[in-house]
């Protein structure tokens, strides 16, 4: 299996964006993972629309733009024009979800949907064959710097099995307090794309953190 390392953003720092996005390019990194928080949805606010349309003059890495906002159906066309390439929403923040699938897709994006941790994880299974990504929190979405809650492990195996069983391609995204220490457990459950916060940003050593998360396992 391929695996994808999108890097949380949120674990940047911010008043060095541009050249931690160039060790990101410089990593061999393709993916850049954008939380966006309401302070409602969840009780977080990050960064939005100005930050991710100001960042995306400066790259060409695939901006992989998850949700946490109430009604997301409101907002996907004005970060389709912010430069979103994927667009995932949360079921739990909205009861229009095949309409949100549908307006992401309607723009030319790929689509994807997520489920918190105490959601069970066939709300997403329902839309496998809908979408091209499915992403399993795995930790209380809001904030970084969590631990990752190991009764998702279950929850990546059985995404992946229903995958594997009717021949799905959507990725599977995995985002939450992971590390070299749990990587191999959570790629050998079934995740494909990883998203890592303080593990790829930490010290600002990006180039020799995604070299470490490689050596974990990603590379096997």
């Amino acid at each position: 299996m391929e695996y994808i390392l999108s890097p949380s953003l949120l674990a940047c720092d911010f008043s060095t964006i541009g050249e931690e996005l160039k060790q990101l390019e410089d990593a061999g990194v393709e993916w850049l993972h954008l939380d966006v928080m309401d302070g409602q949805f969840v009780d977080n606010i990050s960064f939005g629309l100005p930050v991710i349309s100001s960042i995306r003059r400066k790259t060409n890495l695939f901006f992989d733009v998850h949700l946490m906002i109430t009604e997301p159906i409101r907002f996907v066309e004005r970060f389709a024009q912010a430069g979103a390439d994927l667009i995932s929403f949360h079921v739990e923040a909205t009861s229009r979800v095949q309409e949100t699938i549908d307006s992401i897709h309607s723009l030319g994006l790929k689509a994807g949907v997520v489920c918190s941790p105490d959601t069970d994880v066939n709300e997403i299974l329902k839309y496998a064959d809908q979408v091209e990504l499915l992403l399993i929190m795995s930790v209380q979405p809001g904030f970084g710097a969590q631990t990752y809650l190991d009764h998702c492990t279950e929850k990546i195996r059985q995404a992946r099995q229903y995958l594997t069983e009717h021949a799905l391609t959507a990725h599977l995204e995995v985002d939450g307090g992971i590390n070299a220490s749990n990587l191999k457990t959570i790629l050998e459950a079934g995740a494909d794309v990883i998203v890592a916060g303080n593990a790829a940003f930490y010290g600002g050593n990006i180039v020799a953190n995604v070299e470490a998360l490689k050596a974990a396992g990603m590379s096997a």
